[in-house]
């Protein structure tokens, strides 16, 4: 299974007080509202099959259904005439995904009570957590993340607060005891849920947008608000932390949607005040108790702080916040290029971590080679911005000399004319995530790339893409190089997937090859409102608006 994490040794954190006091002071105040179960569900296995239009798009194989689906709705009122007695049990539905905290009454009918009542509350973002056997998972993941939670009551009637911050829209509580003598009701449910995201600075789309556009982009806009929190969180049901390789593509979004320039703004001081060993970015941050550095070490995670300060600064001008974040990006670069081999290629071996996808067939090198052009192209653009003078130059002629090793590497020994692809790896391989890097990075010509991802789609290498993050990189790709109406069937053809099969948001992962697919050996660990999967809304009101 794909491990992504790397214990540094010696690992150390380099605080910067002046940039964690400039991000405190830019924390978010969230907003709060309650809301309520709108009915009460069961659910069904279903074996039916989805839609297989757009089947000339990657990927091209068979669509199923997830394999349980709502029936027997009741009204929510129905609660108050339902007791529960051992072994009884019931769902209730909040209509969509929310995130906050949960409470209800919980009240004894029948005789008094004369022993606790032991009851199990599971809370999931998708049916599968609620209907699969949470006992059985043996994933690489801590289970500890799997909403779940045994609770005694000692005395009833009772009102119960769970502090745990939970990521849901179905609720399933289960009596495992009480007593012969008596049953309990369960009652006023209630969620108060939390957001720093404000919708109302959200334009409508132009009337003219498909109506299938338009609920792609209002499931975005969903995943965006409740992964906005105190930080642009990756995911509010695991792992709630702030991760750069989401927070790109977060803050790509916002800048076309809620126009929080100030959540980027603190993220990227938070980056830059907690830094690794060297001063590398790290992969991601925690929060709480304390404001850390993870010691998870990424080379594309890296870079990427380059990319989030150069769309920061495209987005808002704001040169200040530039200049001193500078110094903390150009390290990122001066840190990568140390992984040039003596051909000017990222080298490949086992003492270094590049995510790209989740896919644990695909060779890092080629991809890794392509982010690493595409973040020092970009680096140079700031540079030139941060020339006055004689001041900054050496930054520029640097930046350049690297740009030019790394694209002459690619060229020279990992394109492959005869294949009409980049290779990858000792063994060359051929993979979709390979091409798309190296298309953005921009090392072909605009008509050479357009050729590229013609071929790319023709021949659908089997080392495919599986999560929204790379499927992102696969439709810029395709926008940058004059394929927009290729790029739109995509969009309906895989996030239009996501949301025929029930998503209230879009997913960590979906592979539309294998609908159980998970990196951690179960889906009910899979976070099914993910910050990464957020893109369609950049998309359609950047392009298709």
């Amino acid at each position: 299974m794909t491990q992504i994490t790397n214990h540094i040794e010696n690992f150390q954190m380099n605080i910067n007080e002046d940039f964690v006091k400039k991000a405190q002071e830019l924390e978010p105040k969230l907003r709060r509202k309650t809301v309520r179960p709108v009915r009460l569900i069961s659910f069904e296995p279903s074996a039916s099959e989805a839609r297989t239009d757009g089947q000339e798009l990657p990927p091209n194989g068979t669509c199923q259904d997830f394999d349980w689906i709502p029936c027997r709705p009741k009204p929510v009122e129905a609660l108050d005439t339902m007791p529960l007695s051992k072994g009884g049990s019931v769902c209730l539905d909040f209509g969509t995904h929310h995130v906050g905290y949960i409470s209800f009454c919980l009240l004894p009918t029948g005789s008094p009570p004369d022993a606790p009542a032991h009851i199990r509350i599971k809370l999931g973002e998708m049916p599968c957590e609620i209907m699969e056997d949470t006992a059985s998972y043996q994933g690489s993941l801590s289970s500890s993340w799997i909403q779940e939670e045994f609770l005694h009551i000692d005395e009833l009637p009772a009102r119960i607060s769970l502090p745990r911050r939970y990521a849901f829209r179905y609720m399933e509580l289960k009596v495992l005891d009480t007593s012969p003598k008596y049953q309990v009701l369960v009652s006023d449910v209630s969620c108060k849920t939390v957001t720093s995201a404000d919708m109302s600075q959200v334009a409508p789309l132009n009337e003219t947008v498909p109506e299938d556009l338009k609920r792609i982009d209002a499931i975005a806009l969903k995943t965006m608000e409740d992964c906005m929190q105190s930080v642009f969180e990756d995911g509010p049901k695991r792992d709630r932390r702030l991760w750069i390789g989401d927070l790109r593509l977060q803050a790509l979004t916002n800048y076309e949607t809620f126009g929080n320039y100030d959540l980027v703004k603190r993220c990227l001081y938070l980056f830059a005040g907690l830094t690794q060993n060297d001063y590398h970015v790290g992969a991601c941050l925690f929060l709480r108790p304390t404001l850390m550095v993870d010691d998870t070490s990424l080379f594309d995670y890296g870079l990427f702080f380059i990319s989030c300060l150069y769309d920061y600064y495209q987005a808002t001008g704001d040169r200040e916040t530039l200049v001193q974040l500078w110094p903390t990006a150009y390290r990122q670069a001066e840190l990568a290029v140390k992984r040039l081999d003596s051909r000017g290629v990222v080298k490949d071996s086992d003492d270094w971590w590049c995510f790209l996808d989740w896919n644990d067939s695909l060779n890092k090198q080629a991809g890794a080679q392509g982010v690493l052009i595409y973040t020092m192209k970009q680096a140079l653009c700031l540079a030139r911005l941060m020339c006055s003078g004689e001041s900054g130059t050496e930054d520029v002629s640097q930046l350049e000399r690297w740009t030019k090793t790394a694209v002459r590497g690619a060229l020279e020994y990992l394109w492959d004319s005869e294949s009409g692809f980049f290779l990858s790896g000792p063994d060359r391989q051929i993979s979709w995530a390979s091409q798309i890097w190296l298309v953005l990075a921009d090392v072909l010509d605009r008509k050479e790339n357009r050729r590229l991802l013609e071929h790319l789609i023709e021949t659908d290498p089997p080392v495919g893409m599986v999560t929204p993050y790379m499927y992102h990189h696969f439709i810029d790709a395709l926008i940058q190089n004059d394929m927009k109406d290729t790029a739109l069937r995509c969009i309906r053809f895989y996030w239009g997937q996501m949301a025929d099969l029930g998503a209230d948001c879009f997913w960590e992962l979906f592979n539309p090859r294998d609908r159980y697919a998970s990196p951690y050996g179960s889906r009910i660990i899979n976070s099914y409102c993910h910050a990464w999967s957020c893109t369609p809304s950049y998309f359609i009101r950047k392009y298709f608006n």
